[in-house]
């Protein structure tokens, strides 16, 4: 990378960092501003694998600044996204858009329908943050339905069942009412009788392959006009298991001259010869496909409003075919793009993670590596946090992404005020102390004096991190502590006082004690770290949100007498 490339990146990237720190209110991440970046200027690509290093640098520096003055350089460089950026601190606080044609109906009844095949990853918050705070502003209800009829493809886990529901309460929602659909396939049976008997329906044995050119050629199946009364016979052979996986298929009839192929005479039953692994389902062999069983169940659950992927569209005209065949009156939809997710080298997919579970190179769903639901809440991540930074990703047609800043940014304003302050050193290197107080003193919170200090020995000796280890004759500020100068193997104190902080000439620096301490494994996204805590760490609850000071935020796991175990949460 030649100096003006150089320059020319190091000024976008500046940008870019101040646009993520000013929007947040946090600091700049680098995952973030690397999306954006890459995405304005395509030219820098061939450059990946040197464009990180520069960037980090940017972002260091534009941490490192105070926040007013983030403020007033993103002013300089970029003056219509800074103004883009305090309209959204100034506009409504509901964000998002109203459902349509909402006053026409007597409640909003809107559906999450998970597919139970395992824990959620993050993307799958935004439905239940979505449809829980659509049922606020409405006052409506919010259904959940699993929608569990396919044991083969995407074979449901029973512990998910379970699992999702845990997660829509951590988030902050209650269901309304609760529905498997693998408990209502004679339902779906039922209804299918009636499209039977209306015409609307017929058996094929046509193979997939087979079937597929006739449709793609608008020619119809040999099997399209045979007679209501065949097709409810072998229909319910079907029911009664009389066929193979793969051997016979009910379809719906629609227009087999359609212009888009995907909609012509779609499946609506199929028959599988995996059981179900739900006891109370095991014995059916004739499922129904998703459009229909999720079609039906819609309108007999009085849903209103559906939120779907923009990848659906095709899924609302399969089955308007249905509605009309019923004279039902189909719901509002609102189709939405994907969310992605940045800062994870995992990709979020409940089957990746489940493969990479399975084989060992993740501990499970909480794993701190894992862009799970479950990750995030152990890591200290409150559900509230998680739901403010999907609702302000509104319900747009395009793809979105999600900044973890966003959410760690709401997290921190949740838990800082009620957050005690500990040191913890990583990989640290030990001095004698000479001079000075037997013990060092910091504030339990900077904030709320009334809480009192903590007591961090320092009699026999201190550990520091390996980047804070001041240079020979060199001073630091031991928080807490006091200054103290270098000599040799040790730290001696000095008089001067918190002037020589306040003028830049010493740095504050965090410490624990090297004898009376408390053994420390941190789980972090890129892996465990060890270190030491000063010993009033021990006092500290499990699942309790702490601060390490200069470090960041961590959840407490577990204390025993060997090592106390946290999970990273964020800076």
């Amino acid at each position: 990378m030649d100096d003006e490339l150089r320059e020319r990146v190091e000024r976008a990237a500046e940008k870019h960092a101040l646009l993520n720190a000013v929007k947040y209110d946090s600091d700049a991440d680098v995952g973030a501003v690397m999306g954006p970046l890459m995405g304005e200027n395509p030219e820098f690509r061939p450059h990946g694998d040197e464009i990180p290093g520069v960037v980090g640098g940017v972002v260091g520096r534009v941490n490192d600044l105070p926040p007013e003055e983030k403020r007033a350089r993103l002013e300089e460089l970029a003056p219509e996204e800074l103004a883009a950026i305090e309209a959204e601190d100034e506009g409504d606080d509901r964000t998002l858009p109203d459902l349509p044609n909402a006053d026409d109906y007597e409640e909003v009844r809107m559906r999450a329908a998970p597919n139970p095949n395992g824990p959620w990853h993050i993307g799958h918050a935004r439905m239940p943050a979505v449809i829980g705070t659509y049922k606020e502003i409405y006052d409506g209800s919010f259904v959940v339905r699993f929608d569990d009829t396919d044991p083969e493809t995407k074979r449901p886990d029973l512990d998910a069942y379970d699992a999702i529901l845990e997660d829509i309460d951590y988030l902050g929602f209650e269901p309304d009412e609760v529905i498997r659909a693998s408990d209502r396939v004679e339902t779906y049976y039922d209804h299918a009788r009636e499209v039977i008997e209306m015409g609307g329906a017929y058996t094929c044995s046509c193979s997939g392959e087979a079937f597929s050119e006739l449709k793609n050629d608008g020619e119809p199946c040999p099997h399209r006009d045979k007679d209501a009364e065949t097709t409810r016979e072998e229909f319910e052979a079907m029911v009664d298991g009389e066929y193979a996986s793969g051997e016979m298929v009910l379809r719906v009839k629609t227009d087999i001259e359609h212009k888009n192929p995907a909609l012509r005479d779609w499946v609506a039953f199929r028959m599988i010869d995996t059981p179900h692994p739900r006891e109370e389902a095991s014995d059916y062999r004739c499922w129904p496909m998703l459009d229909f069983q999720s079609g039906v169940d819609d309108h007999l659950t009085g849903v209103t409003h559906i939120i779907r992927g923009i990848d659906l569209q095709d899924s609302a005209k399969r089955q308007r075919f249905l509605y009309d065949y019923f004279g039902w009156e189909y719901p509002e939809v609102v189709h939405w793009g994907h969310v992605q997710v940045d800062a994870y080298d995992v990709k979020m997919s409940t089957s990746t993670i489940k493969a990479k579970i399975d084989a060992g190179e993740l501990d499970g769903w909480d794993d701190p590596r894992a862009p799970t639901i479950k990750s995030l809440r152990r890591r200290g991540i409150r559900g509230s946090a998680i739901v403010d930074a999907m609702l302000e990703l509104g319900t747009s047609t395009s793809d979105v992404d999600l900044s973890m800043t966003a959410i760690y940014s709401n997290n921190r304003d949740i838990v800082d005020d009620e957050a005690a302050r500990y040191f913890l050193v990583r990989e640290g290197e030990r001095f004698a102390v000479e001079g000075g107080p037997e013990a060092g003193h910091p504030a339990i919170h900077p904030d709320h004096e009334d809480r009192g200090d903590r007591t961090v020995p320092a009699a026999d000796g201190v550990v520091v991190e390996p980047d804070d280890v001041p240079a020979e004759g060199e001073r630091v500020w031991l928080k807490g502590f006091g200054c103290v100068r270098r000599e040799g193997d040790s730290l001696v104190h000095t008089d001067d006082s918190i002037e020589a902080v306040r003028s830049g000439d010493v740095d504050v620096i965090h410490w624990a004690p090297a004898e009376d301490n408390v053994s420390v494994r941190m789980r972090t996204m890129e892996g465990d770290v060890t270190g030491v805590a000063e010993p009033d760490f021990a006092d500290a609850d499990a699942d309790e949100v702490v601060q390490f000071e200069r470090l960041g935020f961590v959840r407490v796991d577990g204390q025993n007498g060997d090592e106390s175990v946290v999970y990273w949460a964020h800076k």
